[in-house]
């Protein structure tokens, strides 16, 4: 098979989808590999570097998407990308349909073969394509959240651990999964006050059983978040519902409440974000104010640390695309339940039943098109 990888292009996005080592790999398996020139330089990478690898290096992502039988990316295709897919390629990358009509529709126009990072799952339930890079984000958001804090960037001027005779400030973290909990493993380490509210019990459990004393646990009801978002000067969103828009947990008028200058730092945002007030931004403009409350909402925070994202996500990415290249996309799907689970858009039809009900689109089972 030959594989394509294209340079990102969403606004600040550095990280690329094979690395050099992931690329030896499959030219030992027997594939050839394209990628754009300079694709990996954002994290590091070199054409050099991919040309030591076994790779060939094209001059333009038109010619990486026309000779590739499978693209391997990063981040969703924007519009531009996606006019580029055909009818039967396989594109292996993150969606996140849920929250994108326009993506979805030019996805089913394409014909092509998506599979979408986010939504393959593990035998314990986990999503281990989404793992590295919910834990590059939950680890950023404290930082990020205590840089908006700050008076220059029209924050609340309040130091996350406060000092001797000042208070720290309270960090109220929405989610106690991946995201959530390395969120609170930094805000504790930068000394904050902690609060985590989730709807589960086990997680209640694991994350009291994990930090002590250390944080406040909170069940989750609408209540105690109205409460909880009064007092914040921090509020992290980490709330997720595999495949499917993220729910808005934390109201416009919960928003009003909040004091002038906090912070929101929605990490759900990929999703469609778990704040109402919440809208994607980017690297370039991470911020907007909405009723004096800072909101930090850019979608592909990892691509902040490229070289740390882009070789954490390899790791889990590359045995999935060895599965595609070596067996084709049938028989791989056919083989493996929990990368079939990741297969949102097939040959013009939606195969992910979130992002179906999410669009009010016809949703057609991945074992039916599969003829399972």
């Amino acid at each position: 098979m030959r594989i394509g990888v294209p340079s990102e292009i969403k606004v600040h996005e550095y990280r690329v989808g094979l690395i050099p080592s992931s690329v030896q790999e499959l030219v030992h398996h027997g594939h050839e590999v394209v990628v754009q020139a300079g694709a990996g330089l954002g994290a590091g990478l070199t054409d050099d570097d991919y040309v030591a690898a076994g790779a060939t290096i094209l001059g333009t992502a038109e010619e990486v998407f026309a000779q590739a039988d499978m693209i391997v990316k990063v981040k969703e295709p924007l519009a531009e990308e996606r006019k580029r897919l055909r009818k039967g390629q396989i594109l292996y990358t993150y969606l996140h349909l849920a929250p994108d009509a326009p993506q979805t529709q030019d996805l089913i126009e394409s014909g092509a073969v998506c599979i979408a990072y986010e939504t393959v799952t593990a035998n314990n339930g986990s999503l281990p394509l989404l793992t590295p890079m919910s834990e590059v984000a939950g680890r950023l958001a404290p930082q990020v959240g205590a840089h908006a804090l700050e008076k220059a960037q029209g924050g609340r001027g309040v130091l996350l651990g406060g000092v001797p005779g000042v208070p720290a400030a309270e960090v109220v973290v929405l989610g106690g999964g991946v995201s959530g909990t390395h969120a609170t493993t930094i805000a504790i380490g930068m000394g904050a006050n902690v609060t985590v509210v989730d709807r589960s019990a086990d997680a209640l459990k694991r994350l009291a059983t994990q930090f002590g004393t250390s944080i406040s646990t909170v069940f989750s009801t609408r209540s105690a978040i109205e409460e909880l978002v009064r007092r914040a000067d921090l509020l992290i969103g980490t709330v997720l519902i595999p495949g499917a828009a993220a729910p808005k947990l934390v109201t416009r008028d919960m928003v009003k409440t909040m004091k002038p200058g906090s912070v929101i730092v929605d990490v759900a945002i990929d999703q469609g974000g778990c704040v109402e007030t919440s809208r994607a931004t980017t690297h370039a403009e991470p911020t907007y104010v909405v009723d004096d409350v800072v909101h930090y909402c850019v979608a592909n925070m990892p691509g902040a640390v490229a070289r740390t994202s882009t070789f954490a996500l390899n790791n889990v990415t590359l045995p999935f695309a060895l599965a595609l290249a070596n067996k084709g996309w049938k028989q791989a799907l056919i083989d493996d339940v929990h990368l079939r689970n990741g297969l949102n858009v097939c040959e013009g039809q939606v195969t992910c039943e979130p992002v179906a009900q999410a669009h009010g689109l016809a949703y057609v089972p991945a074992e039916k098109v599969l003829g399972l």
